[in-house]
């Protein structure tokens, strides 16, 4: 065969390869869509929804015509042959975005039935989120705040992340009128644009009131925003990511410190405290106690030692 042909095959290939990824891709967008303005999914999470469904539609596209035309055996048959090529924990998000993907599917009607429903993939370990204990923490809060104005700025960023457990994303998004000062509470917008009200402590409450009172000199074309930049627009995730990386490594901490750290080293500090895993759950805005259980490290022990105190068909009499 000759290099003319050759080519000419290769792209023949190629064509009927977009002809054929273009049947699976109207449901992706749809899906998309929910997620984004119906759920308020963030960027990152839509990213990863869509390249690991992305990825199935490619592998599966040659020899199945639509999602609707795979079934679980078709499924599971995929993470099979992509074991060699992912890692446990890839495998498990993919095929939860595959179930997550098909609920949605079901729930529009375009399919009777959740082939990914049963899907099975490798076990893995979680690993624990890390934290700063107390020391550490009072050590990374310390700023010298009367040396420039971006100093007091992020030492109200950094209180208010330990002292309310807030999410970056939450922090980012958090507006000036989001503050109750009568009552030391802020609002905040979570996952799937759930709001919930937090306490703000005593000391962020102060370091925010002194970011407050230089605040003016920051607005610009975003006035409600509460922490802003010196381009005088609201202050990005990866700002601030940078901004505690520098203060962790200005205060002489050897940790890759970054803001969800803070966020489990609230629970953690909290829970060690109280030992009241609900408030906890509450506080953090987790749907499921056992996605706060996992965050915050607890034991079993120390699980059944709260049932057994507080569950009246488990007290001894």
């Amino acid at each position: 065969m000759t290099s003319t042909e050759l080519n000419a095959l290769s792209a023949s290939n190629n064509e009927s390869s977009t002809e054929a990824l273009a049947a699976f891709t109207p449901w992706l967008n749809q899906f998309l869509a929910y997620l984004k303005f119906e759920r308020a999914y963030s960027l990152q999470t839509l990213t990863t929804y869509q390249q690991q469904l992305d990825s199935v539609a490619r592998q599966l596209a040659a020899s199945h015509p639509h999602w609707r035309e795979l079934n679980q055996q078709h499924l599971q048959q995929h993470l099979l042959s992509c074991r060699a090529s992912l890692k446990p924990r890839s495998l498990a998000l993919r095929a939860a975005a595959l179930r997550s993907f098909y609920r949605y599917l079901q729930q529009q009607k375009l399919i009777d039935h959740n082939p990914a429903l049963y899907l099975k993939v490798p076990k893995f370990d979680k690993p624990l989120p890390k934290n700063l204990d107390v020391d550490q923490m009072h050590k990374l809060l310390d700023l010298p705040t009367e040396e420039d104005d971006l100093a007091c700025r992020d030492q109200a960023i950094l209180e208010l992340f330990y002292s309310s457990g807030l999410r970056l994303e939450e922090l980012v998004g958090a507006n000036v009128a989001d503050i109750n000062w009568s009552e030391k509470l802020i609002r905040v917008r979570g996952k799937g644009n759930k709001e919930r009200v937090l306490p703000i402590g005593r000391l962020a409450a102060t370091a925010l009131q002194r970011w407050l009172q230089i605040r003016p000199d920051f607005i610009g074309s975003e006035p409600d925003a509460l922490f802003l930049s010196r381009q005088k627009l609201r202050i990005s995730a990866r700002h601030v990511r940078n901004r505690v990386k520098l203060w962790a490594k200005r205060q002489g901490m050897d940790q890759n410190v970054h803001p969800h750290m803070l966020r489990h080293s609230f629970a953690s500090h909290l829970l060690e405290s109280s030992g009241d895993l609900r408030a906890v759950q509450e506080l953090l805005g987790h749907a499921n106690l056992s996605t706060t259980q996992v965050y915050t490290h607890l034991d079993f022990q120390h699980l059944a030692k709260v049932y057994d105190a507080a569950h009246p068909r488990a007290k001894k009499s």
